[in-house]
């Protein structure tokens, strides 16, 4: 076989990608361990007996089972379950590291009331009755004066007890206004309910896909279930499973697939209506297509001035056109659209990196319009309508005339209005929606298991925003960026302490609950989430505190699994193994899978834009003044998210990537010549939303002309361990709103490099 530059290259880099998923480093992991000891904060446990505890990991999306080990009484080690669905046995290298978490010292042991001013880091100890009767205080007098609708919460998700404990808590205290931290999971569930009329989350049935097509997802980055995905992967390479990885940057999912497509960034969904294109052409598309959907041709029948999705690809993206776009040679189109049509179960996925921004929804239909295309969808091998989680009925709780009042207000963002029909969250808006008028719209803001002061791109928007907020109480167990900017903190137990429901992660093809349940007693004085909002809807009483009839929140999640708390509490986990989405039937206004989407219509765009097609998402700034793209990557070496990176995974980063301090950036040779940076060099990095200083690396990972940094470095709080490494991209990004949802689709910002 012939090893060109290119193949040499991928040969080396994914020998180095599945050195990470090799007994290797956690070798090097216990290594770590050893000198750690010394760490003051580490204690040596003592002598006693050994137990194990079954429990589930909440630090990521993924919701992996995992046995910790005691010895005495005290967590020494955590090891992936055996059986458990997600993981099979298998962890991650943050899961490992939850034990630095859960004994570090940068644990919130108390409740906390700032005393200096926002930021600055100063804090008295207060009771729990104390700030009990703070936060009740502070809310009560809002609901009086008639600002319920003023109060807002943001959590990681809206799925499972806690989070809907909030909701529920928000609705009897009468605002609307609770927002849930953007994912690729939006776009799909957006997606789902636009092109299928579902209410559902998408999943893969990636245990019997036989090719997979991948437009940036991070398969081995995090993306979905991070252990559930190595796993796959790992069955993929034993069945032969060839695997397509399209995305401008040679990531490490790229550098470990067969084929590696790297295209201009954001043509993406050139490349995926190109490669329709060709189904079409050739006539090798499923009867899916003219049995079960609408809008393929015209469908002037239904009242639409619309020319169909065949016509518009058959004249718009044709190989020669796309390739023009993409960067693609025409014939590597033909040649990529065959393969996907010639296999027997086929799917396409889509979402960059581990996922963690919702991307274009023009993106997403077009990635979905090649799974309807083949016949991939509700069917083995290919894309599910997987149902929300049903287990949660709890009555609808009544409102008095201030909860009613302020529901009737409407969301401070406009999700679900005209504009953007599906869509139930745009936390995007959030800083700019409090910022735009003198007076905030948010008197109060509850946050709980998120940090937007941190990972929302536009970090420096949002800081503003929570300097205009009056009144803001974290639910952390540590000092992030987020809770440094609090009035009052009312800490909540770390995982490893609390009892919770885990729904089924992102991507996952079946029903699924997992169980957090304690494997140590509390070591501070920490509450559970749960408990608070129930104790706090008794003191603000009324028809609030009637919502809430349960002693305490473990009594609540008992009685809320109902059945399915014996089987959660014997195994760590209920799932359907049998779960199969139906074959046909969509609840859209054509009762089909709409290629031509009619709830579009409604928001009164031209029929053109009814169609799934390339509407290329420009990224802030000009290019004169900013030559570069810049483009954030993920990396399973660091925590992007809530949770920031413990001490070993920072351990484990390259000096590529964090030198001392400094982080890295890597930049293709041809354009640091231009510029006059050199390997190791030290740059200026600037976009339209601020700048930073930066190690230059030199790599053919990334095409010329773009720059490309990682995800969870630069956090500004946290601990000495976390804090002040390298930069937060986020700080430098802008978010940029999707024409369709309105949700953030930026993918990347302008930027230039000016050696230092």
């Amino acid at each position: 076989m012939k090893i060109d530059r290119r193949h040499f290259l991928s040969l080396g880099i994914g020998a180095a990608a599945g050195t990470a998923l090799t007994p290797l480093p956690w070798k090097l992991t216990d290594d770590i361990s050893i000198w750690t000891q010394n760490w003051p904060w580490v204690p040596v446990p003592r002598e006693g007996k050994v137990t194990h505890t079954d429990t589930t990991c909440t630090l990521c999306p993924g919701g992996c089972g995992i046995v910790v080990r005691k010895v005495g009484g005290r967590a020494v080690k955590i090891e992936g379950k055996a059986g458990h669905p997600v993981n099979d046995g298998g962890v991650c290298m943050l899961g490992l590291s939850s034990l630095q978490l859960l004994y570090g010292p940068g644990r919130i042991k108390t409740p906390l009331k700032r005393v200096g001013r926002r930021g600055a880091g100063k804090w008295e100890k207060i009771s729990w009755s104390a700030a009990m009767r703070d936060v009740a205080a502070q809310l009560g007098n809002l609901r009086e004066k008639g600002l319920a609708h003023t109060v807002a919460a943001i959590m990681h998700t809206d799925r499972g007890t806690v989070p809907q404990l909030m909701q529920r808590f928000l609705t009897a205290y009468g605002s609307p206004n609770f927002f849930r931290m953007p994912s690729v999971a939006d776009a799909y569930e957006q997606t789902l309910f636009l092109m299928q009329g579902a209410q559902a989350m998408a999943g893969f049935d990636l245990a019997h896909t036989d090719f997979v097509l991948s437009f940036g997802s991070g398969l081995v980055e995090g993306w979905g279930a991070p252990v559930h995905l190595f796993k796959t992967r790992s069955r993929w390479q034993t069945r032969g499973v060839p695997v397509v990885q399209i995305e401008p940057r040679l990531s490490n999912t790229a550098a470990k697939s067969d084929q590696w497509v790297p295209v201009r960034p954001g043509s993406e969904a050139a490349l995926a209506l190109g490669i329709a294109h060709v189904l079409i052409r050739e006539k090798r598309i499923s009867s899916f297509v003219t049995d079960a959907a609408f809008g393929f041709e015209s469908p002037a029948d239904a009242g639409l001035a619309c020319r169909g999705f065949k016509q518009l690809i058959l004249q718009s993206y044709g190989p020669d056109t796309v390739a023009d776009i993409t960067g693609v040679d025409a014939e590597r189109i033909v040649s990529l659209a065959r393969a996907f049509a010639d296999a027997k179960y086929p799917v396409a996925l889509a979402g960059r990196g581990m996922g963690t921004t919702p991307g274009s929804m023009y993106d997403m239909m077009a990635v979905h319009a090649l799974n309807a295309l083949v016949g991939a969808v509700n069917r083995k091998g290919g894309v599910w309508a997987v149902p929300e989680p049903d287990y949660i009925h709890w009555p609808v709780p009544e409102m008095d005339a201030a909860a009613a009042a302020g529901m009737q207000k409407g969301r401070l963002d406009r999700a679900g209005g005209r504009q953007s029909p599906g869509t139930r969250f745009l936390i995007n808006r959030f800083a700019e929606t409090v910022l735009e008028g003198e007076a905030t719209p948010v008197q109060a803001l509850l946050v709980s298991g998120a940090n937007p002061a941190y990972s929302l791109p536009g970090v420096p928007a949002f800081e503003k925003a929570l300097e205009k907020i009056p009144f803001v109480v974290s639910f952390s167990s540590y000092m992030d960026e987020t809770t440094l900017q609090a009035d009052l903190i009312l800490p909540n137990h770390m995982f490893l302490e609390r009892y919770e429901d885990v729904p089924a992660p992102a991507g996952f093809a079946r029903p699924l609950i997992g169980l957090v349940r304690p494997a140590v007693a509390p070591l501070y004085d920490t509450r559970h989430v749960g408990d608070v909002l129930i104790a706090l809807a008794g003191a603000l009483g009324g028809s609030v505190g009637k919502a809430f009839p349960w002693g305490d929140y473990q009594t609540c999640l008992r009685a809320t699994l109902g059945s399915k708390w014996g089987r959660l509490r014997q195994d760590g986990f209920w799932w359907n193994p049998s779960f199969v989405p139906p074959a046909e039937g969509f609840d859209t206004p054509s009762g089909k899978f709409e290629f031509c989407v009619t709830a579009l219509k409604e928001t009164g765009s031209p029929p053109e834009a009814l169609l799934p097609q390339y509407l290329p998402v420009v990224p802030e700034g000009d290019a004169g003044s900013y030559p570069l793209l810049l483009m954030p990557y993920d990396s399973m070496r660091l925590a992007g998210g809530y949770t920031g990176s413990p001490p070993f995974m920072i351990k484990t980063v390259p000096d590529t990537v964090l030198e001392q301090d400094v982080g890295g950036v890597e930049i293709h040779p041809e354009t640091a010549a231009g510029i006059g940076i050199t390997e190791g060099g030290r740059a200026l990095l600037k976009t339209p939303r601020g700048e930073v200083r930066v190690r230059a690396h030199l790599s053919h990972r990334v095409p010329p002309g773009v720059v490309a940094m990682p995800r969870g470095l630069g956090h500004t709080a946290y601990d000495d361990y976390l804090a002040g490494k390298g930069a937060n991209v986020n700080a430098l990004m802008a978010p940029v709103e999707d024409v369709v949802s309105g949700q953030d689709a930026a993918w990347g910002i302008r930027a230039k490099l000016t050696v230092v």
